[in-house]
């Protein structure tokens, strides 16, 4: 490594019996007009081949005075009195934490050399970049820009120990609204997504909108100053919003309106319904259902029902073969046990379950599709993450923001836990797939209740690697969250914090100087934490060049909801301008709402080149409008020119 840098000594190492200079801790003193503060990066030689860095975290003032009362004597006990004839002596006096030491072994303490700002090749090699930034499979992943002394550097993080399968998981700490949390994540998906190398493979992201509209514009511009190009341009990064993202969104109550704060008429287009039948929901019956109420016995009839119900051809004892697909299936069935049990005068025990425990048992599923009216469906209808097609470089965004916590939740572990599967068997589409879920306190908070999603978070977070599933997650307090979840995060940055989180026992190795930059840290700036760096680092990350939330609304206003019959001409004409709305009236008129709520959802999912016909196939031939009001009286009419006759 390089001793030399070219730059004039700034300071030197002094080493006293109180203040003895360590192999891992040094001071040293410098004037008082030298460009060095908390978090700046400095190198020492010895001149015979040992080169020591390191990053400051601490700083005191001195002067030549024994005691404060000299200086009142001086002034004659006057602060505007004059001073004393000369200036006296000032000096900073600085506390350096090592970084790396060249060679590492044998590991000694700091000479008493001359100190030297590190310049842009001293940065490289005192983070350990050098490892993985430079040669033929380079790794490295920019996460900002390290500024001192009128120098700008690049800082990259290692993608092996970003992403797997070395370490992996990203956790970011700091106060709602002044630590910039999600923008430091969406900057940290584009540059993963630009400079992540091919012999990595391919990488996705899936992102959870768990609250407002901040995750709902990543395919729009974005504000950008003079300033962020040039961070951009420093880390090597095209500023430019995501080429690739695919929005996901249950309906609401109507089944038509989506839950989306992107529903203007211009982006509504592009979001796909989120919607989930009795297949998709039933295998997380823990998430949904208290504890409290169902037990050993109804667990165990829960289970029958996975595995022997449905999806399957079950025959029950009066002869009638039942095929459950759906909760309106599941109601069927249930209705057909208690009324054959009836009819045998029994009312105790079916096929070793007690009838008190059926009835729970149904009473409780069958209210799902109640509560989360809108993402579960009772006709069975499935529109989902294209799970075994996962497109490289592509952020897909479940805005949930609209629902309450119970749905959230069973959107959260259902998504996860499928990645999991599908990437078990390599079969997802993608080699990686990082999940950014915000509020993890939430989730996986540190006491309480041992959930099933907590449960879940706790086993990406420790084999997730293994696998290709990353966690990005981030929390106002990282006290608060499961220490087993924060702790495998091989990755951590600090916003702007608390004084009162920093003043929790996890934060006692920090230096009170940096604690105290940590509380007062402008938007944009950030603490990381890495394997590859010995000593935390302060980089500054450009603004994401994506639209804002606030700005997006403000833009973009939500429409209103509307009736069924505009939701679907809207729906569909914004998919294709040249589609007249007309048209689209006549074609639904007379139909089933559950007909054609059914259609624009597969239309929607398949994104076909010409919106309108697909509908119109897909929909059926024109009913006339007495056999549509006939069947809704219950007449059971059948024909060929009806698709959906019962």
């Amino acid at each position: 490594m390089s001793q030399t840098s070219g730059n004039a000594p700034v300071g030197r190492v002094v080493a006293t019996e109180t203040l003895p200079a360590g192999t891992h801790q040094f001071f040293f003193w410098s004037a008082i007009d030298t460009p060095i503060g908390i978090g700046a990066i400095v190198r020492v030689d010895d001149g015979a081949g040992r080169s020591v860095y390191a990053v400051v975290v601490d700083g005191k003032g001195y002067s030549d005075l024994a005691s404060p009362l000299h200086e009142v004597v001086v002034a004659q006990g006057d602060p505007a009195g004059d001073r004393a004839p000369t200036r006296r002596t000032e000096v900073r006096l600085w506390t350096a934490a090592v970084l790396r030491q060249d060679p590492e072994e044998p590991v000694q303490p700091v000479p008493l050399a001359d100190v030297r700002l590190a310049t842009k090749e001293d940065v490289e090699v005192a983070l350990r970049m050098d490892a993985y930034v430079r040669g033929e499979r380079p790794t490295g992943i920019p996460i900002g820009v390290y500024r001192a002394g009128g120098l700008s550097a690049p800082v990259c993080m290692d993608a092996d120990f970003l992403l797997g399968p070395e370490s992996a998981h990203l956790n970011i700490s700091g106060v709602s609204g002044l630590a910039t949390k999600t923008s430091a994540v969406e900057f940290l998906l584009a540059s993963i997504f630009q400079r992540l190398p091919a012999h990595k493979g391919s990488v996705a992201a899936v992102c959870f909108n768990v609250k407002g509209p901040d995750l709902c514009f990543l395919d729009q511009p974005g504000e950008l100053t003079d300033a962020d190009r040039e961070l951009y341009a420093v880390l090597g990064i095209d500023p430019r919003p995501f080429d690739r993202v695919r929005y996901l969104a249950p309906f609401r109550a109507d089944g038509v309106n989506l839950n989306t704060l992107r529903s203007h008429p211009d982006l509504v287009a592009d979001v796909q319904p989120l919607v989930w039948g009795l297949r998709e929901v039933l295998g997380f019956h823990e998430v949904l259902l208290n504890r409290d109420d169902i037990d050993a016995k109804a667990d165990g009839f829960l289970d029958f029902l996975v595995d022997r119900v449905v999806e399957k051809e079950f025959r029950d004892e009066w002869g009638t073969t039942h095929r459950v697909q759906s909760f309106a299936d599941l109601d069927r069935l249930f209705r057909a046990i208690f009324d054959g049990l009836e009819q045998a005068g029994r009312s105790d025990i079916w096929r070793t379950h007690h009838i008190a425990t059926i009835r729970k048992v149904r009473n409780r599923l069958l209210n799902i599709s109640t509560r989360c009216k809108g993402l579960v469906t009772d006709d069975g209808s499935v529109s989902d993450l294209p799970f075994g097609e996962f497109e490289d470089r592509t952020v897909y965004v479940l805005d949930v923001a609209g629902m309450d916590q119970v749905a959230q939740d069973l959107v959260f572990t259902r998504v996860v836990s499928t990645l999991r599967e599908h990437l078990e068997r390599r079969a997802l589409g993608v080699d990686h797939v990082i999940v950014f879920v915000d509020e993890l306190n939430k989730y996986a908070p540190g006491d309480g209740q041992d959930t099933y999603v907590r449960k879940m978070l706790l086993d990406i977070s420790e084999r997730g690697r293994y696998l290709g599933l990353v966690l990005f997650a981030a929390q106002q307090f990282r006290s608060q969250v499961h220490r087993r979840v924060v702790g495998n995060a091989g990755t951590v940055l600090f916003g702007r914090m608390d004084m009162d989180e920093l003043a929790t026992p996890g934060y006692q190795v920090l230096s009170p100087a940096t604690k105290i930059k940590l509380a007062t840290l402008p938007k944009g700036e950030l603490m990381v934490r890495h394997p590859h760096f010995t000593q935390p680092v302060f980089v500054r990350f450009p603004r994401p060049a994506v639209m804002s939330g606030p700005t997006g609304t403000k833009r973009f206003p939500p429409s209103s909801d509307v009736s069924f019959e505009e939701a679907v001409v809207r729906q569909l004409t914004a998919m294709d301008r040249r589609i007249p709305a007309g048209r689209v009236r006549d074609l639904i008129a007379g139909r089933r709402d559950a007909d054609v709520r059914r259609t624009l959802l597969a239309t929607k999912r398949a994104r076909p080149d010409d919106p309108f016909e697909y509908f119109r196939a897909a929909l059926g031939p024109a009913v006339a409008r007495e056999r549509v009001a006939a069947r809704r009286e219950g007449v059971p009419l059948r024909s060929v020119e009806d698709p959906y006759a019962p």
